[in-house]
């Protein structure tokens, strides 16, 4: 089959621009409401986008919640009552540090200004701090150029009026974390009143962002994946499964070694030992670390879990582990979701706050449990996924998508359509869409389709032409490869599932088309 050539992208053109074009163009994600004038920090998602985000989910989903039989989801508002967020917090801890121009009045976050203008790692400090930076840095708006007011802080709460009075104040949630420590004492008692067991959700959180920036990446209203771990925090340094990943080897950033962006490759046993990270924790930082390396497969040198000191993690983390990826998007390693060892923070600020008792009596011992929290940003992930698997080549551009995440897993193409090609390729989308996302793709030369596919990331394409009328069989075609080989029509479902389990060879599955000279 001709593969059609592609001229190279635009001089000036750099991959955040070039991915934002195909996101936007093809249906993955783009401003809401933009007709309006979109404002900041919200998008919506296209049909390949939805897709994709599913496609991620799923797959957290069925990791995570597969990792113990005591481990389930529940689904809960986003709307929560004051009272809430003074047990968690939240109303006197969640924010950030903001500076207002003297001259044009346009506020900025002012940790990030610092660092964009510094190049430099400012978490942890104070307002106080932070002034000090601008004054002696001379720091200036970068929209006006006049002088930074003194920096203050920020309350990040979406505040809301519920009833018809007004009278009642209610907020959306900026994290989704609380809704397992609200439902802990309905499911502790539901689930047999045993521990560790873990909450999962996956749902909506928003936040007041004081100026969103990064495109996709920063957003007011986003989607979380987390999973609270509730447990015995004497049973902190076991774990069932040690033996499992006790020689698995983590890829730390500790803290100590930021500046230089060292990586150490340390088994979780070593990290244990000399490192004093319980096993517990170990080992779920070694279950992160394979969900992104053997599950999405991610590049390993793209990956880090990198440790947060005493000024940078919040105050009631013990332990905490940022997962980053190195996006050239984004300019470098940038956190997409973490690991935290929250201690009995939560529960127990929600006892205090609410009058209800949170304890639990497990043998002849009453405790409040402690909290290891797993938590990951849904869109940002997307983002990661289209950052890290998208390609350039001569003839095309590509997003090289893992088939488990992929938005259409195989593309159907009848070569003209007349002579009962679209009638038959019509069937075979029929069968191979009771097991795959499929897409019927009939317009334009071969070539184009080819490369509209391989644009927004389907695996595998599945051409019917004339022979296919005489003896059942149809060309199939690889991604990244762009091999291709004849395969009977019977065949295949059972051999793209072998394919994409990595049970066969692509090259092994039929008989190898031979390519022009042009192609190779």
């Amino acid at each position: 089959m001709a593969e059609e050539k592609k001229q190279p992208n635009p001089k000036g053109n750099n991959k955040n621009d070039i991915i934002m074009t195909i996101a936007s163009k093809r249906g993955f994600f783009y401003p809401s409401a933009e007709i309006y004038g979109a404002k900041a920090g919200f998008w919506t998602y296209g049909h390949l986008g939805t897709r994709l985000k599913h496609g991620w989910e799923n797959l957290w989903r069925n990791f995570f919640l597969g990792l113990s039989k005591s481990y389930f989801e529940i689904d809960d508002c986003n709307i929560m009552p004051k009272k809430v967020f003074e047990g968690s917090g939240h109303l006197k801890h969640f924010n950030d540090p903001l500076t207002e121009c003297s001259k044009c009045h346009f506020r900025f976050r002012a940790d990030q200004l610092i660092e964009d203008a510094m190049h430099t790692n400012v978490g942890g400090l104070d307002e106080n701090a932070l002034t000090k930076l601008i004054d002696d840095n001379k720091l200036l708006c970068p929209r006006c150029g006049s002088n930074l007011m003194h920096v203050r802080w920020f309350n990040m709460m979406f505040e809301m009026k519920v009833g018809a009075t007004g009278e009642d104040i209610m907020y959306l949630r900026p994290e989704s974390a609380q809704s397992p420590y609200l439902a802990f004492k309905r499911e502790f008692e539901a689930l047999r009143k045993k521990i560790p067991f873990g909450l999962a959700v996956i749902g909506k959180a928003f936040r007041n962002e004081i100026s969103p920036r990064q495109g996709f990446f920063r957003l007011r209203e986003f989607t979380q994946a987390e999973l609270q771990i509730f447990f015995d925090p004497d049973k902190i340094n076991e774990a069932e499964n040690w033996d499992f990943v006790k020689n698995y080897k983590l890829r730390l950033c500790l803290a100590k070694d930021l500046k230089e962006e060292k990586i150490t490759e340390i088994t979780c046993e070593e990290a244990n030992k000399e490192l004093k990270i319980p096993k517990f924790y170990a080992y779920n930082m070694a279950k992160v670390q394979q969900f992104y390396l053997e599950i999405l497969g991610m590049p390993a040198e793209k990956f880090r879990l990198r440790e947060l000191d005493e000024k940078e993690r919040a105050f009631y983390n013990k332990l905490h582990f940022d997962i980053e990826l190195n996006m050239d998007t984004l300019g470098g390693f940038k956190e997409v979701a973490g690991v935290h060892y929250r201690t009995n923070h939560d529960l127990g600020g929600h006892q205090e706050c609410s009058g209800e008792n949170l304890e639990v009596v497990i043998g002849d011992k009453r405790f409040i449990p402690h909290v290891l929290e797993l938590s990951f940003g849904v869109d940002r992930n997307v983002w990661a996924l289209m950052d890290l698997f998208y390609k350039e080549e001569t003839e095309r551009t590509l997003f090289t998508f893992p088939a488990s995440v992929a938005p259409i897993e195989v593309a159907v193409y009848p070569l003209v359509n007349k002579d009962n090609i679209p009638e038959y390729s019509n069937e075979v989308y029929e069968r191979l869409g009771k097991e795959f996302k499929v897409f019927m793709d009939d317009s334009g030369s071969i070539g184009r389709r080819y490369r509209r596919q391989d644009e927004i990331g389907t695996p595998f394409g599945v051409t019917i032409d004339y022979d296919s009328l005489n003896d059942n069989t149809a060309t199939l075609r690889d991604r990244d490869s762009m091999k291709q080989v004849r395969v009977n029509v019977n065949d295949l479902i059972p051999k793209l599932k072998k394919i994409i389990a990595k049970e066969l060879e692509f090259e092994k599955a039929g008989t190898l088309v031979v390519k022009a000279a042009k192609e190779e």
